[in-house]
């Protein structure tokens, strides 16, 4: 297996045709960073999205959960990333709450 090298100046990135957007990312995420976006060329009808790359804190528990290894984080000797905002915290509860789809105004 090779190496993912991380878009430049990228937190956090998706190989959408690896995944099938089950949302478990979404589920974990702390800092509301990611969302699922209507796609009806999906099987489920949703894809998942990076709504807020600027927040990622770096936790990895997207990375870390998902099933179909689709979703990638940055080195930290490679990126800078957030501290965790209450904003950001705000936005991840909203999320679950809209079945981890992004509420309107957000």
């Amino acid at each position: 297996m090779s190496v993912v090298t991380a878009p430049k100046d990228t937190a956090v990135w998706v190989d959408e045709e690896r995944c099938k957007a089950c949302d478990v990312c979404v589920s974990v995420c702390p800092a509301g960073v990611l969302a699922m976006r209507p796609e009806p060329s999906s099987t489920l009808g949703a894809m998942i999205t990076i709504i807020a790359p600027q927040d990622c804190i770096g936790c990895y528990d997207c990375e870390l959960h998902c099933p179909d290894f689709a979703i990638f984080v940055a080195d930290r000797k490679e990126y800078k990333f957030s501290k965790i905002k209450e904003e950001a915290k705000k936005r991840a509860e909203l999320i679950k709450k809209n079945n981890y789809r992004l509420p309107d105004g957000v």
